[in-house]
């Protein structure tokens, strides 16, 4: 009797193992918000279907491109309730305008839209300063504030245009997503913006190729700069070098100045910021681009577990970094 209750269990327990799923590593990619998505992940199942479905929240919230979202509605002034999503960019919004003193701000739109890189794409040339001061009455999200979930403008006029973290925040939120799913090896990729956690396919550290902004007479071509490998963690790179347009004959980056209403002007070719999550590091990226180089390593120094790289221009196809002291150690390429 006693082999007979053996038999019986070796034998379940061998239809259990049998019936076991493992976890493989999966791939996905595809397009969405204008732009391009890669990831990588080690599921028992496939999340492809939630990936894209946290996409879709993230449109339908935050996407100053699509005139159904909460962001849009707000822009045109309907009264809504924000939701959870709105609420998040829009503290770390403050969050950096203040870390920034006021270089980072996503209610510059009216100025990006007036020198031709927003959504209105009939608008060419130099604004006059007369159109400057007009846009820079509505800027500023440091007058703007969230009460019982719904948004206090500084102006009926002051739009929000959340594209500065969006990108960073979906990577985060599909992270999320995995982990709920008991997902801890991944790399998410959306537009540059990075998540990663756990291994690679190999089984070893997920390393990031950081791209260097030649710059020539003619052009911008990138060559490989730097390798890293940064454990977990948000990345984000920033920089004018693929966002710009020659405005009374000289060359002018997207990056706007919330302060003088006029493109920025810095030495600074790009930026790589790594952070606990890419929904900081986006936001960082894009402050660290809108300041003087010194002022921005300040900040950053100042940041805790929050590093970054600057390639910074010296002329002609010459380049030379900066990191702040906790950036992580150069590969082997």
């Amino acid at each position: 009797m006693q082999k007979r209750w053996l038999l019986i269990t070796l034998v379940v327990l061998l239809l259990s193992s049998c019936g076991e799923k493992k976890a493989v590593y999966r791939k996905v990619s595809g397009a969405t918000w204008g732009t391009t998505y890669n990831i990588t992940y080690k599921a028992v199942e496939d999340l492809n279907d939630s990936i894209v479905a946290v996409m879709q929240q993230v449109d339908e919230s935050l996407s100053a491109f699509n005139n159904s979202s909460l962001v849009s509605r707000i822009n045109r002034g309907e009264h809504v309730k924000v939701d959870g999503l709105f609420t998040a960019v829009f503290d770390i919004s403050k969050r950096v305008n203040r870390c920034s003193g006021g270089a980072f701000d996503p209610t510059v739109s009216p100025l990006i839209n007036l020198w031709g890189f927003g959504y209105d794409k009939s608008v060419g040339g130099e604004p006059t300063q007369t159109q400057i001061d007009s846009a820079l009455c509505y800027v500023g999200i440091a007058d703007c504030s969230l009460v019982d979930e719904k948004i206090v403008k500084k102006h009926p006029l002051t739009e929000f245009n959340f594209s500065a973290v969006a990108k960073g925040y979906g990577c985060d939120l599909i992270a999320e997503m995995m982990r709920r799913n008991d997902c801890e090896d991944y790399m998410i990729e959306i537009g540059g913006e990075v998540v990663l956690s756990g291994e690679n396919p190999d089984g070893k550290p997920w390393r990031i190729m950081i791209d260097a902004p030649i710059a020539n007479n003619q052009s911008v071509t990138h060559q490989r700069y730097a390798v890293i490998e940064p454990g977990a963690c948000g990345i984000a790179t920033s920089g004018n070098y693929r966002n710009y347009k020659e405005i009374a004959g000289r060359r002018v980056g997207h990056t706007i100045s919330p302060t003088t209403g006029r493109p920025v002007e810095t030495t600074t070719a790009s930026v790589t910021v790594i952070a606990p999550t890419a929904m900081e590091a986006d936001a960082f990226a894009t402050a660290c681009m809108a300041m003087p180089l010194a002022d921005a390593m300040k900040m950053m120094e100042a940041e805790d577990g929050v590093e970054a790289m600057f390639i910074i221009s010296a002329g002609v196809e010459k380049l030379f970094t900066a990191t702040t002291s906790g950036f992580p150690e150069i590969k082997e390429q």
